[in-house]
C-alpha cells in the first residue's frame, strides 16, 4: 500500500480523490469508485500499489499499437481496479475487483524494470490489462525508473482522468493506446457509468503533447454502431487529431454483463470503409482479414507492413520508417 497522489482532505476524516472526473468523496474505511483507492483514517491509500495481476511479454501489436516499434515485444503488467464499469468489460475479473479475493503478485518497480531489461527484443513496459491510471503511483514509480534505462513506457487506457494527473503523466509515458468506447454521452453514462467529454479533451491534450497515440473503438451492435454517430466520431478524430491518427476498429463478442450477439463482419467492413475515407490508417481487430491488418502507404498504397496474426514484416519500409516506393514518412518509431 502507498499513500495516493491527487487527493485532498475534507471534514470528518473524509477525503476527495482528484485522480479522475468522478471526484469521489470517500468516507473513512470506504473505497472510491475504482475499489482500490481507500480512505484509511483520513489518508487516501492506493491499496493496489505493487499488486500485480498480469505479467507477460507481449507483441506491441497486442496493445494494440501498430505504428509504434512494429514487430517488437513489450513487457506488460496490470493490477486490479477501474474507474469505469463497462457492462462489456473484457477483463472484468481484475478490472471490476479490489485487492481482496483475488490472487496477486507482490512486485517492486526495480524487479519489473530488471525483467524488462533482460527480455530479448523488448522496448519497455506497457501498463495494461486493467485501467493503469488506477495504479497511478506504481506506474509512475516504475516508469520513471524505466526511463533511466532508456526503456519506453506505454499506457493502455480508457482516457478518463483529470487534467492535473495527465500533465504529470506526460512526463513519463511515451505512448498511449486509448479506448474511445463510443461517441455519445448516453452510451458512456448508461454502459460505462462515466462521461465522454473529459476523454475527448484528454485525447486532444495527448495528441498536442507530441506523445504517440493510437485509438481503439469496440463496435457493439445496438449500442454504439449507429452510422451517423460513427461518422461524427471519425470526422472529429480527423479534425481534432489529424488524418494520420491510427484507429483500430475492434469486433465485439459477448462478455461480462452484456450478451448481445457478436458484431457482424459486414458491419465491421462497412465501418472500416467509412473510416478509411477520412483517416489514412484504419485497422480491424478480432476479425480474420488481411486487408484490415496490413499497413498501406497513404500516398502510393504500397504495402509497407504486412501482418499475419502477430507475425510482422516491415520490409516495405526503410530504416527511417519511410515507404520504399515513394519515401512517404509512415512510422516515427521503428
Amino acid at each position: 500500500m502507498r499513500e495516493a497522489l491527487f487527493y485532498c482532505k475534507e471534514e470528518d476524516d473524509m477525503v476527495r480523490c482528484e485522480l479522475c472526473p468522478h471526484l469521489c468523496l470517500i468516507n473513512k474505511g470506504k473505497a472510491g469508485n475504482c475499489r482500490v483507492r481507500v480512505n484509511h483514517n483520513g489518508t487516501l491509500i492506493a491499496e493496489n500499489y505493487g499488486k500485480i495481476s498480469g505479467f507477460h511479454a507481449d507483441p506491441i501489436e497486442k496493445k494494440p499499437l501498430y505504428h509504434y516499434y512494429p514487430g517488437k515485444s513489450i513487457l506488460s503488467i496490470g493490477s486490479v481496479g477501474c474507474n469505469l464499469h463497462c457492462k462489456f468489460c473484457q477483463n472484468y475479473e481484475i478490472a471490476q475487483s479490489g485487492v481482496k479475493g483475488i490472487q496477486l503478485k507482490e512486485l517492486s518497480p526495480d524487479s519489473i524494470v530488471n525483467d524488462a531489461m533482460r527480455l530479448k527484443n523488448n522496448i519497455g513496459i506497457a501498463y495494461t490489462y486493467n485501467e493503469p491510471f488506477i495504479f497511478y503511483e506504481f506506474m509512475r514509480d516504475t516508469a520513471l525508473l524505466a526511463k533511466q534505462y532508456d526503456l519506453k513506457n506505454v499506457m493502455v487506457t480508457n482516457g478518463f482522468f483529470m487534467e492535473g494527473p495527465l500533465e504529470s503523466m506526460l512526463n513519463f509515458i511515451d505512448a498511449f493506446s486509448v479506448d474511445l468506447k463510443a461517441f455519445t454521452e448516453e452510451f458512456y453514462k448508461k454502459i460505462t457509468k462515466s462521461i465522454l467529454e473529459p476523454i475527448k479533451k484528454n485525447l486532444i491534450k495527448i495528441n498536442n503533447s507530441g506523445k504517440f497515440l493510437e485509438i481503439t473503438n469496440l463496435i457493439i451492435p445496438g449500442l454504439n454502431d449507429d452510422e451517423n454517430h460513427f461518422v461524427e466520431m471519425i470526422k472529429w478524430i480527423k479534425n481534432e487529431l489529424g488524418e494520420n491518427t491510427v484507429l483500430h476498429l475492434s469486433r465485439y463478442f459477448p462478455r461480462y454483463k452484456l450478451s448481445v450477439p457478436a458484431t457482424s463482419s459486414e458491419k465491421m467492413t462497412n465501418f472500416y470503409n467509412i473510416a478509411a475515407e477520412h483517416l489514412n490508417y484504419v485497422y480491424i481487430g478480432n476479425l480474420l482479414t488481411l486487408n484490415g491488418q496490413n499497413t498501406h502507404c497513404s500516398k502510393c498504397n504500397n504495402v509497407v507492413i504486412s501482418r499475419n496474426g502477430y507475425a510482422v514484416n516491415t520490409e516495405g519500409l526503410d530504416q527511417n520508417g519511410q515507404c520504399l516506393i515513394c519515401r512517404n514518412k509512415i512510422i516515427e518509431h521503428l
